[in-house]
């Protein structure tokens, strides 16, 4: 088990796993971890689905349906038009750096899309886990707890010797996977999860997503 320090500091986003699945017992302790994360007044308003096998087969083809057809209606809007300024120039780095290490060019429109694709192919995982959460209120502080939940899963797949690529992509066709693993319709889907054990030589390995620096985030009052 790695300490804390390193595990936050070597988290990355994998997108190329090994096969094997994880076995129940290292589920579980996974998810022992990932559940004690806080929320509000305790009210723990979470409901995760954790997808393996055949099941994970089915659902895939699904989303690659939706991907491809461009039926995609998410329960949150999240468009990355949105951002201006630093975080633009953030986000465009991010990709530039993304497509580089996978060797895409940027003219490169089909390798693109192909790429994007693999989203629904959880980029060949063996595992997917889906964080539901109830439509209370705003959702504000709801969504936060569940983000909370999703990061201690992460951090404890990166401590134990696996890994992870939390999906914004899995969001966007939200009836589908309700309807394939029968979550109820005032349940919404804040996110997706591909995880299981990294490829000894993952790409994740050879490029590095920066950081901005302390003081362009964090201001110290006294």
């Amino acid at each position: 088990m790695l300490d804390f320090s390193t595990t936050a500091q070597t988290r990355k986003s994998i997108r190329e796993y090994l096969p094997e699945p994880l076995s129940q017992a290292e589920l579980d302790a996974v998810l022992k971890d990932a559940l004690r994360a806080p929320s509000a007044v305790n009210a723990q308003p979470w409901l995760v689905h954790i997808v393996s096998g055949e099941e994970l087969k089915r659902l895939s083809d699904k989303l690659v349906e939706g991907f491809r057809t461009g039926n995609l209606a998410p329960d949150f809007v999240y468009d990355q038009h949105a951002f201006t300024g630093v975080y633009e120039d953030r986000m465009r780095d991010s990709y530039q750096r993304l497509y580089d290490a996978y060797g895409i060019l940027r003219e490169d429109k089909a390798g693109r899309k192909s790429f994007a694709e693999e989203n629904a192919r959880f980029y060949g995982a063996p595992h997917a886990a889906f964080f539901f959460m109830p439509d209370i209120t705003d959702n504000v502080f709801t969504a936060l707890d569940v983000g909370m939940l999703a990061q201690n899963f992460m951090l404890s797949l990166t401590a134990r010797g696996f890994g992870s690529v939390p999906q914004i992509a899995l969001i966007y066709s939200p009836d589908v996977v309700r309807q394939e693993l029968n979550v109820p319709d005032n349940y919404k889907l804040v996110l997706g999860m591909s995880f299981g054990r990294p490829k000894p030589d993952s790409t994740a390995k050879s490029y590095i997503q920066p950081r901005a620096p302390q003081s362009e985030t964090v201001v110290f009052h006294s």
